[in-house]
């Protein structure tokens, strides 16, 4: 008689029977985590940081908000401000949990302008690009960005339906920037216009996109992130982003994104590190908090805050750019506290010991259950 209450994936493999209890563990981890920090049980509801956190148009304004824990005091810096602190432009402190606000009135910000903040803490005082900006820019040679306000007056008007999905992906690869033959970064236009039509002809039905947020090192093929929710500027706005999903849906192709929720590169003043002033607000404290073989930081995914970040992050490609799904990159070094450095995972024991990184488990299944959430045809 076959035992219902054993996974089918462990009846299937004797092999694993020894690591049910840790298999169970998990299952009851991830189903008490978003119970825990969702309230209503609805994960969908609870990854909209982005909607609150950042830059907004209201009804009789703006709102800028920001979670710097550390900070002592914030100001918006950019050109309103002639680039200075300035008392209209300071943030004031909401809660014990580090939360600050500023409310403008509608003329006080307009599209296109460049900002900034201001960062005041007990060690640091300095320039800081909002964690939550949506578009970010290059201002000089020299790899100095500012954020800019991204409110066009006109909304991309999508026109087509995302495709049913297919029923066995035969996907692409792709790095827009180095999709030309001449030298030089490609845009977000030109590839919907000349290459989507050719990887439809040649018979994939999926897109996968590389270097979709901003990085500062072009050579890092945009795996050292340090704005989560903007648009690399390289190739276009973040309207062209969506003229290319937009285009490839048209096409009948899948689009998936690389997200990279497995570090962050090292940048303080563009990135994340030391945001606050501290280097373990989005990251592990000391050691743990670095990556020995990529130099950049790595999350801790026990935070709530931290967890609210990421799978906010996921939402808003899924709602704001119409992507179909992800592929995530880094997973084994996520999983691991070696991060899969000189490991070759021959033994079954190396995914259920305690080299694990049970924290960056229960993140990955959520994130799984909100995009199954998003796209249940996906």
């Amino acid at each position: 008689m076959v035992d219902s209450s054993v996974p089918k994936h462990v009846l299937n493999d004797p092999g694993l029977r020894p690591y049910l209890p840790v298999i169970e563990e998990r299952r009851r981890r991830v189903d008490q985590t978003e119970d825990r920090i969702t309230q209503t049980g609805d994960l969908w509801e609870f990854a909209q940081a982005h909607r609150y956190y950042g830059l907004h148009r209201t009804d009789d304004g703006w709102v800028f908000r920001e979670w710097a824990p550390a900070a002592t005091r914030l100001f918006l810096r950019g050109p309103f401000s002639d680039w200075e602190s300035r008392p209209e432009y300071r943030l004031r402190r909401l809660d014990n949990h580090g939360n600050w606000e500023l409310k403008l009135p509608p003329d006080a910000l307009h599209h296109g302008d460049r900002h900034h903040l201001h960062l005041q803490s007990a060690t640091f005082e300095g320039k800081r690009i909002p964690a939550y900006s949506r578009r970010v820019v290059a201002v000089d040679d020299r790899g100095e960005f500012d954020a800019e306000v991204w409110s066009p007056a006109d909304p991309y008007a999508w026109k087509n339906e995302a495709p049913a999905r297919p029923r066995t992906p035969l996907v692409y690869e792709a790095h827009v920037g180095m999709a030309t033959e001449e030298e030089r970064v490609g845009t977000y236009r030109e590839f919907a216009d000349s290459v989507v039509p050719r990887i439809a002809a040649a018979g994939y039905n999926s897109i996968q996109l590389m270097a979709v947020a901003e990085h500062p090192y072009y050579g890092s093929f945009g795996y050292h992130v340090t704005s989560y929710y903007a648009v690399t500027s390289r190739c276009g706005t973040p309207d062209d982003l969506k003229y290319l999903v937009d285009t490839a849906h048209g096409h009948g192709l899948h689009v998936v994104f690389d997200v990279v929720h497995s570090h962050a590169a090292k940048n303080q003043v563009e990135g994340l590190s030391c945001f606050d002033g501290t280097l373990h607000q989005y990251f592990h404290a000391g050691e743990r908090g670095d990556h020995p073989a990529w130099d950049t930081r790595c999350f801790d995914y026990g935070k709530d805050a931290v967890v609210h970040f990421l799978l906010s992050n996921l939402r808003y490609w899924l709602e704001e750019f119409r992507c179909d799904g992800f592929r995530f990159d880094g997973v084994t070094s996520m999983l691991y506290h070696h991060h899969g450095l000189g490991r070759d995972f021959l033994e079954y024991h190396e995914y259920y010991g305690g080299e694990v990184d049970e924290d960056a488990v229960t993140y990955l299944q959520l994130a799984n259950r909100l995009v199954h959430q998003a796209r249940p045809n996906s």
